[in-house]
């Protein structure tokens, strides 16, 4: 995989494939620039209300969950560490398929908000390369709040004896909070090809994150299949047995909507 080897400060070579990759469409397409011009200071605002929030009470609840910490704890700690990726794995290929396939930049509140990035993400793939910390991380960081909350709720107001049966179970809510806050991180390094950490690359090269060469199948046009973009490790078995274009089947004939129109409208746009 190019970039593994690279040394400091060096720029890797893309092989064909990456480089093909890396021209599609991009910064310049007309839809793109239209998309990007849409973040606004209104989100800009909310993101890093939602990262501040986050992030202290990341800090706050694995503070106690290092004082609460037990070895007999260990072999449920790791099955919640598994089952915890496994989940969060489904729940982002679900929330990645129906923000790609449904709905409208449109819609009021949740259109620009929450679609749009999405929308911009298949006509520009490497734009999530050049958004911060707060813009990449924003909108998972809200989602993971009200659970963070309650599990600092649970630390404030339970006795201890009660903290340490409910320990194994706040160990994998707070797996599936760490997946869910960095799921949209994860999948940015699957965007980048150079100046990536070397313990990521390692990561991504053992499939314990989203590798590159993996998610670029998703950036196939009309991206309908490997929607999962924390690990990666449920793509294959849910391609396999058809599951995203089954539900996309029951919902067509349900409501009548076409899959990805949307999508395809924004992708269509010259000027």
């Amino acid at each position: 995989m190019a970039g593994a080897e690279d040394g400091p400060g060096q720029q890797p070579e893309l092989d064909e494939d990456e480089a093909a990759y890396c021209r599609r469409w991009g910064a310049q397409h007309a839809g793109a620039r239209e998309l990007a011009a849409l973040y606004s200071p209104g989100k800009r605002f909310q993101e890093w209300c939602c990262v501040v929030l986050c992030f202290g009470l990341i800090a706050h609840n694995v503070a106690h969950l290092l004082l609460l910490a037990r070895w007999e704890h260990t072999p449920l700690v790791m099955l919640g560490v598994v089952a915890g990726a496994l989940i969060v794995d489904f729940l982002s290929g679900l929330v990645h398929w129906g923000a790609d396939t449904w709905g409208s930049v449109e819609l009021p509140i949740v259109g620009k908000a929450f679609i749009r990035p999405f929308r911009e993400h298949h006509i520009d793939p490497t734009a999530i390369t050049r958004h911060d910390f707060i813009e990449t991380n924003g909108d998972n960081c809200l989602v993971t709040l009200l659970p963070l909350l309650n599990m600092a709720y649970k630390f404030r107001t339970q006795s201890p004896e009660a903290l340490e049966q409910l320990y194994p179970w706040e160990c994998f809510v707070f797996c599936l909070i760490i997946f869910g806050t960095f799921t949209n991180q994860i999948h940015k390094w699957s965007h980048t090809y150079f100046g990536l950490p070397r313990w990521v690359t390692l990561l991504q090269d053992w499939h314990i994150i989203l590798p590159r060469k993996h998610h670029r199948i998703h950036h196939v046009s009309p991206h309908e299949t490997y929607f999962c973009i924390t690990t990666g490790w449920l793509n294959y078995p849910l391609e396999k047995i058809g599951f995203w274009r089954r539900l996309e089947d029951l919902i067509q004939g349900l409501t009548g909507e076409k899959p990805r129109a949307d999508d395809m409208k924004w992708a269509q746009k010259i000027k």
